[in-house]
């Protein structure tokens, strides 16, 4: 109890500081400073510590980090505080980033674990590797859809934080997701930490995302909130999920705080915004006794004050950053955003007709997944046994069948790099340069990027060579008797403004460039509204075989190695200007699955 009359039953306990994410809105964009191992808490430490709270009245604990499934022993972490319940604990929760998390839950959900909660801040898979520098969108689907296919969890919540003008119109897309599954979506107000840049303009009110979503569903209701819960909930009638609030900034609940943390490094926070720690580590490793630790946990929460600062006078200095503290928030800096000219282009997808297939895809994905227990949906791959193992597909039983794919991708290349493959045909005023030394330093890199050879013909060699060895390159493909390999590599120029087309290097018409070519212009210094043409280069690939398996891998293998190639062929007057994207499928035949063909405007 603290000197507000307010019962802890709730503790956090940060297991490690380490992530497999990097998130720039998660930690300091200079990066943090690790703790030494030998100064995070044992996992005796931990059980010891978990124990004397469970034996004071804690009845809920919940494990967070860094990233929780990256420490190592983990699900014995688990069955060791499942041992805790004769003396009161109730429910074992974990808050995860879901990359690691599906080979890990069914024994983690055996050990005891009850409740989970998966952080994921947008369905844009795109926007996710700018958000998290990692790859990853498609695991922590993965993971959502296998922890709501496991009746033992008691409950399933996804983590969103807000933040304007980068993921607000994206909570409509989320909402969705609680239509068909008993998923609950808790939107999480943008706080401050330190090294996050804070915003309170970019802090969306829970108020003012409610009036949004009534204005879609103007049927929802109030729903249940238990004692305690941070999240004000509401249901959509006919969905069988819920959605909810956290609004920390905007109207806070301080009043009915119920929270202690533990973070890894031993030290007890009784706010999460309160710059003032009590190690616990240093009092363990002194030698103290059961009784003192108790006695310095007491002292901790009777100082506990009766409510945080304000938005604006939050202690954003000496407080820890987010990843060293651990909990479900996860501040989000669109300022961090404006220092990245890749990142930059972002803000301009969200809104975008692509970005909008990609959101509306994932949550087609999440939906109609195949269904598990009680119909809600698993996910099952087909490159992965029942056990989470790599394991190669068996084609055996098929009758081989006449097989085609084709594959493309487009390359951006600067003016220079265009002239290049143009053999000089549309030579460029060179004025801009401020120097005859600069002068000098271009005509070396061309004569240095002439010396390798023809470059479209190189690619288009290497393209057909990558695709005969995909099955080296790729661990699960099956190798293939290949029949006919066609590779294209063919210069284009475009104008970015709407209603203008030029030509390609061969002078046939060329389509407009599409919205990856337009925001690629921002990123390499061209300028969106520059009556400069954009240059590319399309890589497309056919092939073709007599097999029991498709080629789509080793169509997009060829494009792939085509393209790197045209990249290493112009790394010396191109080397920090080319963007490779927009590798797809274009069209398939033969197969169980039918023929595909990608329409024009996917492409």
């Amino acid at each position: 109890m603290d000197a507000y009359n307010r019962q802890h039953n709730y503790l956090r306990i940060s297991l490690t500081e380490r992530c497999n994410l990097r998130c720039f809105y998660c930690m300091p964009s200079e990066g943090i400073e690790l703790s030494l191992p030998e100064h995070l808490l044992s996992d005796d430490e931990v059980i010891r510590l978990a124990t004397l709270f469970v034996k004071s009245g804690v009845s809920k604990i919940r494990l967070t980090g860094g990233e929780p499934t990256v420490r190592k022993g983990i699900v014995e972490i688990v069955g060791r505080l499942n041992e805790l319940r004769k003396y009161g604990l109730q429910s074992i929760g974990m808050t995860s980033n879901g990359i690691a998390l599906p080979r890990k839950l069914p024994a983690l959900v055996q050990n005891g674990l009850t409740h989970l909660n998966i952080s994921l801040d947008t369905l844009d898979p795109f926007k996710f590797e700018i958000m998290t520098r990692r790859m990853g969108h498609d695991a922590v689907l993965r993971s959502l859809r296998a922890s709501l296919a496991t009746p033992e969890l008691q409950s399933v919540k996804l983590n969103v934080v807000v933040i304007k003008g980068l993921n607000d119109h994206e909570v409509l897309d989320f909402i969705e997701m609680t239509k068909d599954s008993r998923l609950s979506v808790r939107f999480i107000e943008f706080m401050p930490f330190t090294g996050n840049k804070w915003d309170k303009a970019k802090m969306v009110p829970s108020s003012e995302l409610l009036s949004r979503i009534q204005a879609r569903y103007p049927a929802l209701r109030k729903g249940s909130d238990e004692l305690n819960d941070t999240a004000r909930s509401y249901v959509i009638p006919g969905y069988r999920g819920s959605f909810g609030f956290i609004s920390s900034m905007s109207d806070h609940f301080c009043g009915s705080c119920n929270r202690l943390r533990l973070t890894a490094d031993g030290q007890i926070k009784v706010c999460l915004f309160d710059a003032k720690e009590v190690s616990l580590r240093d009092e363990m490793r002194r030698g103290a006794s059961d009784d003192v630790l108790l006695r310095t946990i007491g002292r901790a929460v009777s100082g506990k004050k009766e409510k945080h600062a304000g938005m604006e006078d939050i202690d954003v200095v000496t407080n820890r950053p987010m990843i060293l503290i651990g909990d479900v928030h996860r501040p989000v800096s669109a300022r961090s955003i404006q220092r990245s000219p890749r990142s930059r282009s972002e803000y301009t997808r969200n809104y975008s007709p692509r970005a909008h297939a990609a959101r509306s895809l994932a949550v087609r994905r999440f939906s109609t997944a195949p269904t598990g227990h009680g119909g809600t949906p698993s996910a099952r791959l087909t490159h992965i046994d029942d056990a989470g193992r790599a394991s190669m597909v068996d084609v055996s039983p098929k009758e081989p069948t006449r097989r085609t794919a084709t594959a493309s991708g487009r390359i951006i290349i600067p003016r220079v790099a265009y002239e290049l493959i143009t053999d000089g045909t549309q030579e460029a005023d060179h004025g801009h340069l401020a120097n005859d030394a600069e002068m000098a330093a271009l005509l070396k890199a061309k004569e240095k990027a002439r010396s390798k050879g023809n470059v479209l013909v190189v690619a288009q060699l290497a393209a057909i060579m990558g695709c005969k060895r995909t099955s080296e390159l790729i661990p699960l493909c099956h190798p293939l008797p290949i029949s006919h390999v066609s590779v294209t590599l063919q210069p284009e120029a475009h104008h970015t403004n709407v209603g203008v087309h030029s030509r390609s290097a061969s002078d046939a018409p060329t389509v407009a460039i599409d919205s990856f070519a337009v925001h690629t212009r921002s990123e390499i210094g061209l300028g969106e509204a520059s009556q400069e043409p954009t240059y590319s280069i399309v890589c497309r690939a056919t092939v073709s075989c007599e097999g029991k398996t498709g080629v789509e891998m080793e169509a997009l293998t060829a494009v792939s190695v085509g393209l790197l190639t045209v990249w290493d062929m112009l790394k010396a007057v191109a080397g920090k200007e080319m963007v490779i994207g927009e590798i797809l499928v274009e069209r398939k035949t033969g197969g169980k699955s039918g023929d595909f063909e990608r329409s024009s405007a996917e492409q």
